[in-house]
């Protein structure tokens, strides 16, 4: 059974294979973190935690600006869809970050 792709999917797809592209140190700088987080000891997990979450919330302000700006040039019924489309190709790509799949979801 194959899915029905919808009007905005190639673009996201695009969109996010550029971002993951210019913002490759910041991915890695995220990875990194949540490494650190994973091996911090009990006396250092919450500020290992917190290190890690201020990066994947800079990850979720990028992708919020992307999304938001080409947004602005749609009209609202369009934006809607391309916003829906983002989000369900924002979880499939960067899923590993359920507080930033959250992020752009709800916003």
């Amino acid at each position: 059974m194959r899915l029905r792709r919808g009007p905005f999917d190639d673009l996201v797809e695009r969109q996010l294979a550029l971002f993951t592209s210019d913002e490759s140190v910041l991915l890695a700088e995220a990875a990194e973190a949540e490494e650190a987080w994973v091996r911090s000891g009990r006396e250092n997990a919450e500020e290992a935690y917190g290190d890690f979450q201020l990066v994947v919330d800079a990850i979720a302000d990028g992708l919020l600006e992307l999304r938001d700006a080409y947004a602005q040039t749609l009209e609202d019924d369009k934006a809607d869809a391309y916003r829906r489309a983002f989000a369900i190709r924002v979880k499939r790509r960067f899923g590993r970050y359920p507080s930033l799949v959250s992020d752009v979801e709800s916003a």
